[in-house]
């Protein structure tokens, strides 16, 4: 079985039980802070998919970084999951813990880049257009700032991207001039 069905079984599992126990908001929370974790601790990510370190050593070490910043519930998790073996899967369940969070809230990520920081109008615009393509009811906005765009936007919106950005209407000018040759009208 691939290792995002796994990741998604094991995140399935987890998202039902604190539903159950009405933890869901602290255990998003806590698998939010363990891909925090992760993405700026790339040596935690190496010790996790590490075969040479015992399986023990990673259960102590989880247990050390995540004991009173994490709720038992997610602390017993990664316990769990550290015990089958499975704590190189730990970063991806994380993540599919968070997409389905997000599913079951009606919450839709997005990605915006512009040139400039967006002010709070803009913001507010461009998460408004976000719930009118996807139908969200609500929308979380990613921003970025990449001055190669020279201006305009790009909006990416799961695997659609809405692209009014000037670079590439300058890169779609030069392509339909390179595509047509000058003809003299006499």
């Amino acid at each position: 079985m691939s290792e995002i069905r796994v990741a998604s079984r094991y995140a399935k599992s987890l998202a039902d039980l604190a539903m159950e126990k009405g933890l869901m908001e602290k255990v998003y929370a806590d698998m939010a802070l363990f891909s925090k974790v992760v993405k700026e601790n790339p040596s935690f990510a190496s010790l996790l998919k590490n075969p040479i370190v015992t399986h023990l050593k990673k259960q102590v070490i989880i247990k050390k970084v995540f004991a009173g910043k994490v709720s038992d519930l997610s602390l017993s998790f990664f316990d769990l999951i550290t015990k089958k073996n499975r704590e190189n899967m730990l970063a991806g369940i994380a993540e599919a813990f968070q997409q389905q969070y997000y599913t079951f809230k009606g919450i839709q990520k997005a990605t915006v880049t512009t040139t400039f920081a967006l002010n709070d109008d803009l913001r507010k615009s461009f998460k408004n257009k976000v719930k009118e393509i996807t139908g969200a009811t609500e929308a979380e906005l990613e921003e970025r700032i990449d001055k190669s765009i020279i201006g305009g936007f790009i909006l990416k919106i799961g695997d659609r991207q809405i692209d009014d950005s000037l670079q590439s209407k300058l890169k779609d000018l030069e392509l339909s001039f390179s595509d047509k040759t000058y003809v003299k009208a006499f």
